[in-house]
């Protein structure tokens, strides 16, 4: 499943376009596959509680606001998401289910530290790019392996 803010920022997207004729006709140019998955995620976001639709909103107005490079940095951010395998996006969302446990001032802190360690390292910011693209082109089970001996490693 894709994730819920995403999904819900393509239906609020698309909402908004409906009223105008153009996107009434840009929707009926669609391919019916595409049509359908858009009506799902209305239907999806029309059944969450009105508190988490205004949030969802809310974050649609913030992301239109942001500048253009801001907006194509978060949408390249979504596609990598979306090359993930459906494990590795779970990590990922456990990983930030545990970051979202800490306290605004240790979250501050947190993202402070790791962009300064992006600043003060740039030959590793590229290693992690490398390392990540190397990671992407791995099997699944090439990946469990890995996994393995890092963890092994760990235990050492």
């Amino acid at each position: 499943m894709k994730t819920l803010i995403v999904v819900m920022l393509m239906t609020v997207a698309g909402s908004a376009l409906a009223q105008e004729p153009s996107a009434v006709e840009r929707f009926n140019a669609l391919p019916d596959a595409k049509k359908q998955e858009l009506r799902e995620r209305l239907k999806a976001f029309k059944a969450m509680p009105p508190e988490e639709r205004e949030r969802v909103k809310a974050n649609w107005e913030r992301f239109k606001a942001m500048p253009p490079d801001e907006r194509e940095r978060i949408r390249d951010n979504f596609k990598s998401f979306n090359k993930l395998s459906p494990q590795e996006r779970a990590e990922l969302r456990e990983r930030m289910k545990e970051v979202r446990k800490l306290d605004p001032e240790q979250r501050k802190e947190l993202r402070q530290r790791l962009r300064s360690w992006i600043r003060e390292n740039p030959e590793r910011r590229e290693q992690l790019r490398e390392n990540l693209q190397r990671w992407r082109s791995m099997s699944d089970d090439q990946k469990q392996q890995l996994r393995e001996r890092l963890k092994e490693r760990r235990r050492q």
